[in-house]
Parts: C-alpha cells; structure tokens; sequence
C-alpha cells in the first residue's frame, strides 16, 4: 500500500490503527480494578497538599459570611474530626472490598469464572472504591497540617480542607448505601446477562460491517500448497490482530498473509498461526530476508494474553452466554431457569450478529487486491458454540430443549445468507435426533414436534400456524 499518494489517503489508515489501538488500552485499562483508586489516591494527596495552602493564604482575608459554613473549632477538635474520618473510612473500605471479594467468588462459582472481569470493570464499583480510599488519604494529608499554638508557631487549623473532608467523609456515607444497592442488582443474573450482550453488540458494532454495507461475495483467495508457515511467537490466547500492520507488511514484501486463528482462539508458541505467500509471479516466491522480515512482522502483530478480552473477540461474549447457560444445568447447581434465560441472551444476540458479514475478512491495498484474510468466526461456528453444550446436558430437560428449537425458529426469521440457512437447517435435524432418542412423554413430545415444524415453516419464510 502506497504511503506517498498524498495525505489523504495516510489520513484514514493512521486513524484507524489509533481509534483500534486505543480500544484495546481502554479496554485493558477499564477491566482492572486498581487504575481509578490509584488516580483518586494522587489526585487526594494533591489536594491534601493545596487546599491547606490555600487555608493559609485566606487565613485573614475569609469572608464572614463564608468562614460562618466552614469548621470553626480549634486544633484539637480538627484532628477529632480529620482522624474519625480516616478511621471510618479505611473500615468501610475494608468492607466495600469483602463485599467485591464475595460477589466474584459467587459469580465465578454460580455462574462462569469468566465473569470476573465483567465484575472488575464495574465503573460503579471502581469509582466508589476510588471516593472511598480518597477521602481516606485526604484526611490523613490534611491532618499533617494541623498545629496547636506553642513554641514552634501559631495555632493553625485548615478550616477550608477540613470542612472538605466533612463533605467527602458524607458523601462516602451516601456512596456506600448505593454502592450495596448496586452491589445487590449486579448478582442478579439478568443483570449480568445484559451486560455480556451489550459488550457483544459493542464489539460488533466496532469490528464487523453490515450486510447491506459489504458485497455478497467478497473473494478471499485460499493458500496455495508452497504457502510459507508464520509461526506463533508466544503462547496464550490471541486477544488482538493489528489490522493495519498486517497490511503495510503485506504490501511491502508484495505477498498474501492469511491468518489462519481467530482473535479469541489458543495459539501456541512454535505453532503455525499464519500462512503468507508471494502475490507477484509464480516464479517470484517469498525467501531469504524478504520472508524472514515478513514473519516477523506477522507475528508482532499477532499479540496473545493469559485471557480472551472482548475488544477485538466476536465470540469472547457467546462463550460467557453459554457458560452461564452450561453451569446452570450442572448436578450441582441444577438450574434450568437460569439455563432459559442464557439462552434468551444468546438468541438475541445470534439475531444481532445475524445483521454483520461474518466469516473471514479480506483486507485491500490501494489497488483493490487482496493483501490480507483475517480469520474471524461465522454465524454456524457461533451457533455450533452455544448449542453444543446446552443441548447435550440439558438433552433430558424438554424445556431446555423447547428453548433451543425457538431459538434456531427466530434465527430462521432474520438470516438471510444461504450458507448460514443451510447450517439452522443442519442444527435442526440434530436436534431432532436428540428428541427422538429422549423419553418424553406425549406432552411434551408433541410440544417439541410443534417448535419444530414451526422452524421449518420459518425457514421457509411462512407464518407458522397457531
């Protein structure tokens, strides 16, 4: 891809590799649980340090109508008053964060492990941890500053910072009722699906393209048999391709790179990730330091970590839909309601990505040739994600059962790629494999027959009959 056509063509492609990279920071920044408590801890100590400066300048020059809402007792009583606040709060800490502590553990053990990091980038809760960890810093700053009136100079007591501290010491009162209000709702499991399927939306929104915006056969071009092997440079799971660095590497060394794992997926180190070969004449393969600078290149733009992140991962959200969904019909945990109402998250949300142009992604060079083909999941790899599972440990429920045939009836509404029909209808005739070897009785059997036909009909774009 040409740099030197002028900077308006430069103009987007910088753009694009900021906007994404910058996704991933944020994404990374917001899902750990420290970054907001350290920045309210500085920002506590910064005022600790001024705002008793300013007590100083104004000392003699405060308003009375002022100075009359402000603290007004004396060394003894301001140090009273800083010290009950840090002794409070730095308890109401301790447990704002038990009560965290707890909710994880119950989310990772009710529900999936997979949730924690959902629970981690709660805003609410880094915030209130922030107010409360703040105020606590702040008045044990401000107390520094305190002096009775003896030898060492005149008695000085910061009414300003102090009556600060008051403020924020009633305001983390307020906080913490809410905080255990929000604490309350966020356990539930709607709310956590909700959550889950927003990210979903967000990430497709941001990654993907819709059908009406792309054409219906966008070619992809398959490796040829001498295709040279890009190993994976460290072991993990892939958590972000750099789009636009695979293309200016493709350009340079005149090739074709297919990336052959999805964002999402486990690579291991030494293993093949990628395959790339030459885009000029068959006699002018890839070899010596053109390839070499080429694999290299690959592979610092194929960055793993010890867990998936949805900033660039379309199926990371489906996997946590179905672990809810999978823990839930456990022995241990036996919970079918909780099983229906995953599935409901994972129909709404196989119906959105129905919108998008799903499977591999060609990328362009100025000249409209292919120079890269992401792997990305297809809407019969999703639906293969959140079916398997469920239907094989729930097979013996015929109210998990009814839900997945609804399901695959609300799909055949909105698909329209043929391909994409072809596997509801595939999923279809599994599931009714699965009915038939149950023992239901004439009941539900004939409930389960009625969900099916009603697929059949959707897929054959017919009402079905009432």
């Amino acid at each position: 891809m040409s740099r030197d056509r002028g900077g308006d063509r430069d103009r987007p492609w910088l753009l694009e590799a900021v906007r994404r990279r910058r996704t991933v920071f944020v994404d990374a920044w917001r899902s750990r649980l420290w970054p907001v408590p350290a920045l309210g801890v500085v920002f506590a100590i910064v005022a600790g340090v001024a705002l008793p400066e300013l007590d100083a300048a104004l000392d003699k020059r405060m308003p009375e109508t002022l100075s009359a809402y402000l603290f007004g007792g004396g060394a003894d009583a301001a140090r009273e008053v800083l010290g009950a606040i840090a002794t409070s709060l730095i308890t109401v800490t301790s447990l704002t964060f038990s009560l965290t502590v707890v909710t994880l553990q119950l989310a990772s053990t009710q529900y999936t492990p997979r949730l924690l990091r959902t629970f981690a980038a709660d805003p609410f809760v880094q915030r209130t941890l922030a107010l409360f960890l703040a105020t606590f810093v702040y008045a044990l700053t401000v107390l520094r500053t305190v002096r009775n009136d003896d030898d060492s100079g005149a008695e000085f007591v910061p009414q300003l910072s102090v009556t600060v501290g008051y403020l924020l010491a009633m305001v983390s009162v307020l906080a913490l009722v809410l905080f255990l209000g929000h604490l309350v709702r966020q356990i539930r499991i709607e709310t956590m699906l909700d959550h889950v399927s927003s990210d979903i939306e967000t990430t497709a929104r941001r990654m993907l393209k819709l059908l009406e915006d792309t054409p219906d056969h966008d070619y992809t071009p398959f490796p040829p048999s001498d295709a040279s092997v890009v190993t994976a440079r460290s072991s993990g799971f892939l958590v972000e391709v750099d789009e636009q660095a695979l293309l200016a590497a493709a350009v340079e060394a005149d090739a074709v790179v297919w990336i052959d794992r999805p964002v999402g997926s486990d690579v291991v180190s030494g293993v093949p990730a990628a395959l790339c070969w030459s885009a000029g004449a068959p006699g002018d393969p890839l070899s010596g330091e053109r390839l070499s600078r080429l694999r290299e290149q690959v592979r610092g733009a194929l960055s793993t970590g010890l867990e998936r992140t949805a900033a660039q991962d379309i199926g990371y959200g489906l996997r946590q839909l179905t672990d809810v969904v999978v823990r839930a019909l456990s022995p241990g945990i036996n919970d079918p309601t909780t099983a229906v109402h995953g599935l409901n998250s994972c129909s709404a949300t196989l119906c959105e990505l129905a919108r998008y142009r799903l499977g591999r992604r060609p990328l362009r060079d100025d000249d409209g040739a292919v120079r890269v083909v992401l792997a990305r999941p297809d809407l019969p790899d999703l639906l293969d994600m959140v079916c398997d599972q469920p239907q094989l440990y729930g097979a013996s429920d015929p109210t998990v059962l009814a839900r997945l045939v609804s399901m695959l009836r609300e799909l055949a509404w909105v698909v329209v790629v043929p391909a994409h029909r072809e596997a509801l209808s595939d999923r279809l005739r599994r599931m009714e494999r699965v009915v038939a070897e149950q023992d239901f009785d004439s009941t539900d059997r004939d409930r389960l027959d009625r969900l099916i036909n009603h697929v059949r009909e959707a897929l054959d774009r017919r009402w079905p009959a009432t």
